[in-house]
């Protein structure tokens, strides 16, 4: 019996083992093709490069760049740092007032935001680009930030948390003299912790990764987001060097797989805590 437990673990663990290799393999020729010369990524279709070269990298950070990666990056740490800080904030605060207090129509509200959940948000985005447009915003970076503001599946998360979240904790806290923004720092957002920051990831990874819409808001090159400037890279001039079109790609990846890293154990307690501690 110990024996066959044995080898159903190694086939499982190998299977997952390839299955990990093969999803990692794009990511792995991406960076060895980002080391190889223009010459050598454009004729060879080996992984590892014959001859190593910072060249692409040297040419992507030089001042005399087509790419202005620096910018693109610069602009995409802003709109994605100060968009999940408002998403996580504000979210919490409206489930907090839509769970705990007595707010008029909190049904009604709940409903409209359950059916918003609905609704894809490809649907909203030429409404909202006409509105920016008639405020002439565009090229500014309110039409990149302010839409992210907010979240109905953040607010139906948090919300749905704190249903099964005990009061007594919050009583206990109101006898010793606790006001209601001390019980939501000391007492609420402690425990909350791994749901909000498995909603401030997802929040991240949708801001850092989105292209449709910085698309249809930004036209000139210095208000780019990193995956927007990316794509120029292969739809305009530089199509034709794939060892550079990696190399950028390789540095808009490692922000987003440092922050997956830092915050991947409150992820996952957010997916397997199913009481408080």
């Amino acid at each position: 019996m110990m024996h066959r437990t044995k080898r159903k673990n190694f086939i499982v663990v190998t299977l997952a083992s390839l299955i990990a290799i093969l999803f990692l393999l794009p990511l792995v020729w991406m960076v060895f093709t980002s080391f190889k010369t223009l010459s050598e990524s454009m004729s060879s279709a080996a992984i590892l490069p014959k001859t190593w070269t910072l060249e692409n990298y040297i040419d992507i950070f030089s001042s005399t760049s087509d790419a202005p990666i620096i910018r693109w990056i610069f602009n995409t740490a802003l709109i994605t740092a100060i968009g999940t800080i408002l998403v996580v904030a504000i979210d919490i605060l409206a489930a907090y007032a839509l769970a705990r207090l007595r707010v008029p129509g909190k049904k009604v509200i709940m409903g409209m935001i359950v059916a918003a959940l609905t609704i894809p948000g490809i649907v909203t985005l030429f409404p909202a680009f006409y509105l920016f447009k008639s405020m002439n915003l565009l090229d500014t970076f309110f039409p990149l930030i302010l839409p992210y503001t907010a979240s109905t599946m953040g607010v139906f998360l948090v919300y749905n948390f704190l249903l099964s979240f005990p009061r007594d904790l919050e009583e206990a806290a109101y006898i010793d003299g606790a006001t209601q923004w001390q019980i939501l720092r000391h007492v609420i957002f402690p425990s909350i912790k791994p749901v909000a920051t498995t909603l401030g990831i997802i929040t991240f990874m949708a801001i850092y990764n989105d292209y449709l819409w910085p698309s249809l808001v930004v036209n000139t090159n210095e208000m780019k987001t990193i995956s927007l400037g990316i794509a120029t890279l292969i739809q305009g001039a530089n199509f034709v060097n794939p060892a550079k079109m990696m190399a950028s790609t390789v540095i808009a990846t490692i922000p987003a797989i440092i922050v997956f890293l830092f915050a991947n154990k409150y992820f996952v307690q957010s997916i397997t805590n199913s009481g408080i501690k």
